[in-house]
This record gives C-alpha cells, structure tokens and sequence, in this order.
C-alpha cells in the first residue's frame, strides 16, 4: 500500500536504560508478562465455564481479562525482542498494526469500565429490576456498542496514520507504537488527527469518568440507606474491585496525558509501563483476591477434570 512515507522502518529508542541492564529487564518485563496472561486466561476460563458466573458483572469481567491481553501483548512481546535482541527496529506496517491493537484494547476497555459502573449502579440502586434490565441481550448489546467504538476509533487512527508522510526523523522516543508519538514524526498536516484524538480523548476520558463517578455517588447514597453493617459490607465489596482498577486505569492515563509539558518524556515511557502490563497484570489478582466467588471456581477450574474441560 502507498501510504505516503519515505521510510519503511522506525526505531523504539526503548526505555532509555543502560544496555547492561537489558537483561534484568526482559526476564521482569517476561515474569509479568506471564502473569498477566495467566491471570487474564484464568480469569476468561472461569466466566464461562462456572455457572455461578453466569452474571452480567462476570460477563463485562471476561471481556476486561480479554481487553488487558490485548494492551499488554500489542506491545511486550516486542519489548521484550528488542532487550532480548538488542535490535529495536520495527517495519512501518508493524508499527500500524501495534498501533491499532493496542489503541483498540484501549479505548474499548475506557467505555467498558464505564457499563460495569453502570451494572453495580443498578445492581445495588435499583435491584429489583436488575435482572430485567441487564438482561443476556442487554450486556450482548452494551458489549457490541463497546467493541464497535473501540475498533472504530482505532480503524480512523491507524489509517490515518497510513497515508501521512514521514521524512525522517524515524526514532520513536519510546518502548512501542503509540499514536501522539508516531503523529509527532509525521511531515505531513496532521490537524485533522489531532482534533479527532482531541475528541476521543474527552469522550472516553472526561465523559466516562463523570458518568463512571455519577454512578458512585449514588451506590454510595445507596450503601450508607442500608441499615445492617453486613449488608453494607457485601454491597461495597461487590464494588471495591471495579472502584480500584477504575482508580488505577484512569489515575494513570490522567497523570500521563495531562501532566505538565516540561516533564521528562523518560516519564512517559514508565507511566506506560503501568498501562500496557502493571495494569493488566493487577487486574485479575485484585478480582480474585476480593472475590469469595471467583476464588471458588479458580478453586474449581483448576482441578484436573474442570480445567480439561475447559480447555478442550
């Protein structure tokens, strides 16, 4: 395809470490990489083969797990070959592709957290008509929309990207393809990318943290209306998972996208350690850990005849 460039290459200056430490690196950046994945496999395995998983708030749970694999393995395994390697090149299509699976995991996964505040908004506020309205072709459809924003947005982003020209410099100032950093390589106009990044931005990150804090506020007015200490703790602690990995996905980006501009852009790369493979490997610890139900089926899955049953 002719997308307009004058280079077939970038290079990932990586994290800027000492290569003495490349080593050290790959073998933390594998450990957590493994972890995550198992953790995001058990946790997909466990939604859907436990029936007392069969809830909408284990339904959006499995698609986070599938979300968190993608962000993560967009981007390390590519890491981990250059510190493996030491060769830290990346072809202009492969720089596309990390791009759109990583902006596609994302952005889903902003709109995503936003319907699961909604489903314990209605769960602890309104739950004599939870069933009926988080219904299986509700959390079907509000999945659907999730996915087609996130695919959508991604699609724009990296064809876009596609057809501007890129004269050199080809040194991207971090460890993979992000969009701010690949557009700021670009000789060509690109107003219209950055407007429509602008407008994303504020959609799933303002937009979905006020709606995502609405919906707080009311579970809290809600918890603090029940009158048992039992109840109130089984109310919040239905929520405290979905509340941590709210705080740590959103505080993150927010520090990263809005910090001042005279930071490092050393500072960059390690707040994107935190969301391509700190977040996604936390995520499934604090579910389990806090979660009576999912320890019981990690319990169960793990058995011989469950898990082959699983897999197979």
């Amino acid at each position: 395809m002719n997308n307009g460039s004058r280079i077939s290459e970038f290079i990932l200056l990586g994290l800027s470490n000492p290569p003495e430490f490349d080593t050290l690196l790959f073998f933390v950046f594998l450990t957590m990489y493994l972890v995550a994945m198992a953790g995001n496999l058990l946790i997909i395995i466990i939604t859907n083969v436990d029936p007392a998983l069969n809830t909408p708030m284990y339904f959006f749970l499995g698609n986070l797990s599938f979300l968190d694999i993608i962000c993560t393995t967009s981007a390390v395994p590519k890491v981990l070959f250059n510190l493996f390697t030491g060769i830290k090149r990346i072809s202009f299509n492969g720089c596309i592709i990390q791009m759109f699976f990583f902006t596609v995991g994302m952005d889903t996964e902003f709109l995503l957290l936003t319907f699961m505040s909604l489903d314990r908004y209605l769960a602890i506020c309104n739950p004599l008509r939870y069933k009926s309205i988080m219904s299986r072709k509700s959390c079907f459809s509000m999945s659907i929309i999730v996915w087609v924003f996130g695919l959508s947005s991604s699609s724009f982003h990296s064809s876009s990207t596609l057809w501007l020209s890129f004269c050199g410099p080809n040194k991207i100032n971090h460890f993979f393809c992000e969009v701010p950093q690949v557009l700021a390589l670009s000789c060509s106009n690109i107003s219209l990318n950055k407007y429509v990044l602008i407008v994303t931005d504020l959609i799933l990150g303002l937009i979905c943290i006020i709606l995502i804090f609405i919906s707080y506020v009311f579970i809290m007015f809600a918890i603090l209306n029940i009158r048992s200490t039992e109840g109130k703790k089984k109310a919040f602690s239905t929520c405290a998972s979905h509340i941590t990995v709210v705080l740590l996905f959103y505080g993150t980006l927010i520090f990263a996208y809005f910090k001042p501009s005279d930071k490092s852009s050393n500072l960059d790369k390690e707040i994107a350690v935190f969301y391509t493979i700190v977040i996604p490997m936390l995520n499934p610890i604090l579910y389990s850990l806090r979660n009576k139900e999912v320890k019981l089926a990690i319990q169960k899955v793990i058995s011989r005849k469950t898990f082959f049953r699983a897999i197979f």
